[in-house]
């Protein structure tokens, strides 16, 4: 309802704070809803810039994830090769966008302006760091007896049941379902690169974890091959200062956000200001399951299925 008193280019703060893990993601998909309404063409270099973006900040997200579900299952040392990674990244974010979160970097139409000088270089550089990181972590956590024995065979969904229950993403995909919108409904430029979906074998919350480790890997690889493909040209919309006033009717955007399929319904009447605006989140339906992963299970196991579920409350309050 907020969305629905503001102007369009407004809206974008409040989609930063809605997930405020995935900032970038959000402001994505919401300036592909409205650009998509309005028939407007991206450039190419700023389509890029927002995918690597995007990536970084999955990479970011899933960081944060396989600290605070170390943490969780009692593994201190782990994690903090995790933050340390997470917060190389959020460095790069503020030295982009100029905030370390909540960036409002995405325009309708493009970016607010372009990337620094030595984005290019920097972004190599933090690759090689995170991709060490991970391994420290992976190498540390993984196949840890304990940490197997914490996670493993808890809170098994079968891929009926995650279908049923309107799973998406990482949680959708750990149950077996191949099923990633990048790759099956392929939106931006991910058209363009090539990359693997990880899918897991039992469902259980151990190959939630994992499959989110795997995840930073190819997040990687569409990082680089991004950087190789980055086209010159301008990235700030055309539409420059002008009051946006979409065209009078309706459209559904999506798209792949680190906890899953993120939705925007949008209605206009012509005015600055959209008639209706609704958001399908992925961590509101991914807790829907949660009473079905609780059945039979340990209390003490409580914390590391909801963990493994990787919720963001301000994006299942919206």
């Amino acid at each position: 309802k907020l969305c629905e008193g503001e102007q369009y280019a407004q809206i974008i703060t409040l989609f930063d704070r809605m997930d405020y893990i995935a900032n970038f993601n959000n402001e994505q998909v919401y300036c592909m809803a409205v650009e998509k309404l309005m028939g407007l063409e991206v450039s190419d270099r700023s389509e890029y810039i927002r995918v690597i973006l995007c990536e970084l900040n999955r990479i970011a997200s899933h960081m944060l994830f396989i600290a605070t579900m170390g943490l969780d299952a009692g593994a201190m040392t782990p994690s903090m090769f995790c933050f340390r990674g997470r917060e190389r990244i959020q460095g790069l974010f503020e030295s982009v966008s100029g905030a370390r979160m909540m960036h409002n970097y995405f325009r309708i139409g493009g970016l607010k302006e372009d990337v620094p000088e030595d984005f290019v270089p920097q972004v190599r550089d933090l690759l090689e760091l995170v991709k060490k990181d991970t391994e420290e972590s992976d190498k540390l956590l993984s196949f840890n007896e304990i940490f197997l024995a914490r996670l493993k065979n808890i809170a098994v969904m079968s891929a009926e049941d995650a279908i049923d229950y309107g799973l998406t993403g990482p949680c959708l995909r750990a149950s077996g379902v191949d099923y990633d919108l990048r790759k099956a409904v392929p939106y931006s430029v991910y058209d363009r690169f090539d990359f693997e979906v990880p899918v897991g074998l039992d469902g259980d919350c151990w190959d939630r974890y994992y499959l989110r480790v795997q995840e930073i890997y190819q997040s990687v690889r569409i990082v680089e091959q991004a950087l190789d493909q980055l086209p010159q040209g301008e990235v700030v919309s055309s539409l420059g200062r002008r009051l946006i006033r979409p065209p009078a009717g309706e459209v559904y955007m999506r798209a792949e956000n680190p906890r899953g399929e993120i939705g925007v319904y949008l209605i206009s009447d012509g005015t600055d200001k959209p008639y209706r605006i609704k958001v399908r989140p992925p961590s509101f339906c991914n807790l829907g399951a949660l009473r079905h992963m609780l059945k039979d299970a340990w209390i003490a196991d409580s914390v590391v299925i909801l963990g493994a579920l990787d919720i963001v409350l301000g994006e299942v309050d919206r």
